[in-house]
Order: structure tokens, then sequence, then C-alpha cells
């Protein structure tokens, strides 16, 4: 039948277009190349088939797509001259396309990664432009995709587009599109915005990278099947020159949940320029002077005849350190890792290959009365040779102005170059009082040491700090800090600890906006208190835009991205974190604990056994181990893990306990259970008890009722460990509770 019409048509002249070669044809229509006799042009002609003018709703479709292409002006979309019917003939005028669909060309060859984002960036500038005018394309395929003979895609076929202010052509409830690239709310006929668009995007990204695509089916049922409940393989396992973020942009554009996907196109274009721009700069630089130029300043020796001038030694690196991380292009390494070495007698080519660093900065402080004497050499890793040394012999008061000269002096030898505004960074003073200064420096001193005692000797420090000069921003940041972390060990019950760290960040934040530190603690408390996770991620987003080399707040994002379900991304922060504090017990802890949350066992326990490997006695990775070793019915080594960190702090630890308690119950120790309960009872008269460990051990004894009681409790007083309840292994046996979801849905986990 279409052979007689092809027979028919050629060298026809419908209105003032001479047919000339047939092109294509589908399901909407049949592509004819012919020449325009008014303007002498190229075009191209899309038919509606004959025997489809009398259905309404497809003639409607026909003339809906005219009308959203030629809403549209970007060099990206093809672009619709005019739509017509003549002599019985609808069709639709367009640009004619020299070139290749993107479907043909992935079939000829395998792009590069180059390629793939080049061809990308330009999908999605084309998406963009729709996205703005409220139009949604919802059939973004390869097919519909060409590549002009130049390189310039061109996104074709508007046949399905969603226009505001247009009736729907279909009713909810009926899938529309291609099955391979439907994105999950399309594929059950639910009303699709702009995200569907970038899943379907994320869909040909992957075909691009891969050669293949993410969601497979022998039927269409089977493919819409794999696209709601499957994740597709992993990128770099099917292709390992994939960076890690690009696989970041693909997983986030793929997500099941329109909520954790690119919001716009214009999101991931963002993201597409950003990672386009780095892989130029790198294959701009000379092979020799690719690697980032870093540095660890390691803690200054006290020589001082007062050893509780270590502080303050420990104060001065932790200053540099500080400075020279708002110097772009230079990685710094976290203080956490660089003071491992502290007190130990290493050789310094060793601590450098350990840090992954070029240069480290050594030194040393004699102090008596108001005079200091103070040594620092910047030393080449690769050979221990000396970039530079310097011997200060000054009065206290010049303190500020030497760490500035050591600061400068390192960017100097290192070859860096600073900006205006990154020099005004890099010297900096949050203070003029010393008296204040050094009150600081005590604080995090004392902060550092994680212990509750610590942390009451740290706030002691802050505000004293404050009574000198009230306007010292880092003191209200530390005092913050404090207060989050006292929350979040258990030491204060939620409703005292996380309102006075919020207002601490918040004042802070008055006095300087530009504090990254402050934007972290602000960020923890609306997680962990507030409970809003959209200010908590602007907050952490800030405070990583001020300084990328903040490990905290890396850290502190990966765990509450892992709280979201997002665990791709979760990962990725975490690995950053890690970058920048390699040596950090905590973070390489955090790491084994998002393994667990996302639910690869196997890989937690690895990873927190080589925490432990590090330091044995570190509390919070034998907590966390118990939890992948429960998961795996390994419930004697998980109460081996618990009763470790036991001996470690004491029975009196209220966190500890529960924790054991839960095992207890999961493992069918019911009479030890309830034990614990009694003991918790009794102890939750003098310390903080967190009710969502409580509501742990009653869901391991199958007492749900009570388990929600408590989980009811753990809300009621903003328990912070409530936040994990959206992917805790541990409660998945109340999950298809009715109770659970309204729960998640009262604290904004779930819609």
């Amino acid at each position: 039948m279409m052979g007689s019409l092809e027979d028919k048509m050629i060298g026809k002249t419908i209105s003032h277009y001479k047919i000339l070669e047939k092109l294509g044809e589908g399901g909407m229509g049949v592509v004819y190349k012919a020449e325009d006799t008014k303007l002498d042009r190229i075009v191209a002609l899309k038919f509606l088939p004959r025997h489809l003018l009398p259905d309404e709703e497809t003639k409607m479709r026909f003339v809906h797509e005219a009308k959203a292409a030629s809403a549209l002006n970007h060099p990206n979309i093809t672009t619709v001259y005019e739509i017509d019917e003549v002599e019985g003939e609808c069709f639709i005028s367009m640009e004619y396309i020299e070139g290749k669909s993107l479907k043909e060309v992935i079939k000829e060859k395998k792009l590069s990664i180059e390629e793939t984002l080049k061809i990308a960036i330009q999908i999605a500038e084309g998406l963009n432009t729709a996205h703005k005018k409220d139009i949604i394309h919802r059939d973004i395929k390869s097919d519909n995709l060409m590549l002009t003979d130049e390189g310039v895609v061109k996104i074709m076929d508007f046949g399905l587009a969603k226009l505001k202010g247009v009736n729907q052509l279909t009713k909810t409830g009926t899938a529309l599109g291609t099955a391979q690239y439907m994105s999950p709310e399309q594929a059950q006929g639910k009303e699709v915005d702009p995200r569907s668009d970038i899943f379907s995007f994320g869909v040909v990204l992957y075909e691009m990278i891969t050669g293949q695509l993410p969601f497979k089916g022998d039927y269409e049922q089977a493919v819409i099947y794999s696209i709601l409940n499957e994740n597709p393989e992993s990128l770099r396992s099917l292709r390992t020159e994939v960076q890690t973020e690009l696989e970041l942009i693909v997983n986030k554009a793929l997500a099941k949940s329109p909520d954790l996907r690119h919001q716009k196109a214009g999101d991931i274009l963002v993201d597409l320029r950003k990672l386009r721009k780095e892989l130029e700069f790198m294959k701009e630089q000379p092979s020799a002077k690719r690697r980032q130029p870093s540095i660890a300043v390691l803690p200054f020796t006290n020589l001082s005849a007062d050893k509780e001038q270590d502080y303050f030694c420990d104060g001065m690196a932790e200053e540099i350190i500080n400075a020279l991380t708002h110097v772009e292009g230079l990685r710094v390494v976290a203080r956490t890792s660089a003071f491992v070495f502290k007190d130990r007698r290493e050789d310094i080519r060793e601590i450098g290959k350990k840090l992954n660093v070029e240069a480290l900065l050594e030194g040393s402080v004699r102090k008596a009365g108001n005079r200091l004497r103070i040594t620092a050499q910047l030393i080449n890793v690769a050979d221990g040779y000396h970039l530079w040394s310097e011997k200060y012999d000054q009065d206290m008061e010049d303190i500020f102005a030497i760490q500035d000269e050591i600061s400068l002096a390192i960017v100097n030898k290192l070859k860096l170059k600073l900006l205006g505004g990154e020099k005004a960074k890099l010297v900096k003073r949050h203070t003029e009082d010393l008296d204040a200064y050094n009150l600081y420096l005590k604080g995090r001193y004392f902060w550092n040491k994680r212990t509750e005692e610590g942390f009451q000797k740290s706030l002691e420090c802050f505000w004293q700090a404050i009574e000198k000069d009230p306007t010292y921003a880092l003191a209200y940041a530390g005092i913050a800090d404090c207060y989050d972390l006292l929350g979040w060990y258990g030491y204060l019950p939620p409703k005292e600890a996380f309102p006075r760290a919020k207002a601490a960040a918040e004042k802070a934040l008055e006095m300087d906006n530009a504090l990254a530190e402050a934007h972290t603690s602000l960020a923890g408390a609306s997680e962990f208190y507030d409970w809003d996770w959209l200010a908590a991620e602007r907050e952490y987003k800030r405070a990583i835009e001020l300084n990328p080399s903040h490990a905290t707040a890396h850290h502190w994002y990966a765990e509450f991205l892992s709280h979201m379900g997002r665990h791709e991304e979760s990962t990725a922060e975490a690995k950053r974190a890690l970058e920048i504090d390699p040596l950090s017990l905590i973070i390489n802890a955090l790491v084994g604990w998002l393994f667990y949350e996302a639910r690869q066992y196997d890989r937690a326990i690895e990873q927190l056994q080589k925490t432990l490997e590090m330091e044995p006695s570190f509390i919070v990775a034998h907590f966390f181990l118990a939890f992948p070793y429960v998961q795996k019915a390994m419930y004697n080594e998980a109460i081996a893990e618990v009763q470790k960190a036991m001996d470690l702090s004491g029975r009196g630890i209220p966190l500890f306990l529960a924790q054991l308690g839960a095992i207890y119950s999961y493992s069918g120790k019911r009479d030890e259970a309830n034990k614990v309960l009694d003991e918790l009872h009794e102890l939750s008269k003098q310390r903080n008890v967190s009710p969502f460990y409580v509501a742990l051990i009653h869901v391991g004894l199958g007492q749900k009722n009570q388990a929600f009681e408590w989980l009811e409790k753990a809300y009621e007083d903003r328990d912070h460990w409530l936040e994990s309840l959206k992917v805790d292994p541990m409660l998945d046996s109340v999950r298809s509770d009715p109770r659970f979801t309204e729960l998640l849905k009262k604290m904004g986990l779930e819609k």
C-alpha cells in the first residue's frame, strides 16, 4: 500500500512543493524530500497518511506537532516552516537535514567521551529552550535526534509534545512514547513534566556511552517492568574510562523518582558543560604538569617548656591549612589526616607518599612569655629537599603576620597564581584580639578530641573568646559545631542541642556570610533537627562552594544524600571527602556506613575492617560494623563489635547499649533484649536515650505496636537517627505497615 503511495507522490507537486524522494516513514507519517519552488530550497515534508485523516485525535496530534516545533527557535531544534492541507493531503513543511540519526551513528561507531559530551550538550541546549517555553517533548530517543554532516544536533518529532495551556490528547493512564526511553511516570500513564524528558535524555546518554540501552526486555511490558523496578548495569562496568562525574550525571538523570533527577534541562546542561570544561583543561595540560599541586601541613612541634602550648602549635598549623584551602588549584590535605603524624618520627618522603602530596610544611614553635620563635620548612616530597625555610623571632602580636607570610611563601614556592579575591581570603583575619584567638585555638583543640568532656571544654573556650571579641564569627561557628555533635552523639537531647547549634551558626553567618564552617553547621542543624531537607542541601552546597576543601562539608553532605536514597551521589561526595582527608577515621568509617545503607553489606564490612586496621580502638567503626553483620545474620560477630565499643567507652553510653539490645532482639535472644530495655529505662532517668534505638529493639522482637509508639516518640523528640528511616535495613520488616508510610510522609521523606 505504501509502495503505491510512494509511486504516486514522487515527482508530484503539492502546493508549491515538488516531491523528490521518500526519506522514511513511521506511525505518525511519511517523510519526503521536496523542493520549495517559491523559495528555491530543499525541505522535508511530513505527510499524515490518508487513512488516518478521518481520525480526529491523530490529526490533532499532527497539528499539535507543528505548533510545538514552530513555537521554538533554536539551532538544535528542527525548524518548522508551515502546516497545510492541500488536495486531501495534510503535511508539515520543515527544515531538511543532511545527516544521520543518532541511532544510526551509535550503530556505526563507538563515540568517544568528548564526542558524547559535545552531542549531549547540544541536546540539552535544545531541550532547555523547549522547557523554558513550557513544551515537553515526551519522545526523546536516538531516532528523533539527527546529526548534520557538520555535527550539529537537531531535535525532531514533537508529535507527542505537551504544551502549556493545551488540553491533553490522551487520557491520564495511557502511556505514549517509545517504551525503551519512557520515564517511570510516563510508562505508568501519569502526568509528566520536564523531568520526564530528563529521564529519556538519560537513556540516550547511556546509549551513547555504552552502545546499548539501559532497560531491556523481549516485549514492551518486560521493558516497562525493567524501567520501574531494575537498575541498569553500571556505566563503568561496561566502559572503564567513563569518568565518575559522568556516571553520576547519567545516574541522576535515570533516577526512578522525578524528585531525585535534575529538575530541568538547564540543570543537567550546567553539569555537562562543567565536565566538558574539566576534561578540556586536563587535555590542554602537558603530561608533566597534569598533577594538581598538593600540600599537607603537619602539626608544628611544641618546643616550649610548657606542654600545654600544644594547642597553640596545633592551631598554627590548622590556621595555615584553613588559609590555603582558599587557593584555587591547590589540594590541601585536611587537618585530621595531617595530624595523624603528630609526635611520630617518620621519614618526610614516606609521610608525603601516604598523604599523596608533592609538598609538606613542617615547623616548630618555642613560646616564652610574649616572645615567639617559629621555624617553618616547605619540603619537596620527591627528593626531600627544602623548597623554602624561614625563622621568625617575633612578639606574640605578630602571629597573624607570620601566618600570612608563611601561607604566601607556600603559594609562591608552589608557583600558584593568586587572584585578588583569593589573596584576600588567604590573609583574612577573623579577629585582631590575640586573647580571643588563643581561646579559639584551645576550643578547636578540645573539640577535635570528640569526647563529651572535650566538647564541654571547647564550649567554655569559644564563649570566652566571644567575651573578648563579640564579633568573632569563627568562635560562634565553633559553638555551633559543638552543639551539633553533642546532639549527634546523644550527649544532649536533640531539643536542647540542635536549636543552640542553629542559633550559633546563624549568628556566625550574620557576621560573616562567607564562612564555610558556619554554613556546614547550619546545614547539620537543618538536617538533624529541622528535617528541612531543601535547606540542609542548600547550606551544604554553599559550604562546598565557599570552600571545596572543607572535608566535613563533603562528609556530612554524603551522609545526607545517603539518607535521601541518593546513593551514587553520596558515594561521590564521600570520595571527595576522602581525597581531602585520606587518613580520617570518621570519613573512612562513613564510607562503610554508606555501603551499609546502600545494602552492599560485604563492601561495608570490608571497608569498616580496613578502618579498624588503621586504628583498632576507633569506637565508631565498631559501632557501624555491627549493622552489616546483623543483615548477614552474623549475630555473634555483631554482638562482639558492640561489646568492643562498650568496653572502649563504658556501658553507660545509651546508644551502644540500645544497639546491643537491638541485636539481641534480631538474633532471637529475647530475654537479653528485654533486660536491655529495663536497663535503658533506668538509664533514661539520668541520660538522653534514643527512642529510635528503643524502637529497633521492639522491631526485632516483632512487637510492631510498641515499635511504632517509640518511633512516634522519636518523631516528637526530633531524634536525629530517624532521618535514616527511608533507607535503614533494620526497619525492613515494618515498611509495609501503613503507619510507616505515614511517618515517612510526616518527615517529608516521601510524598
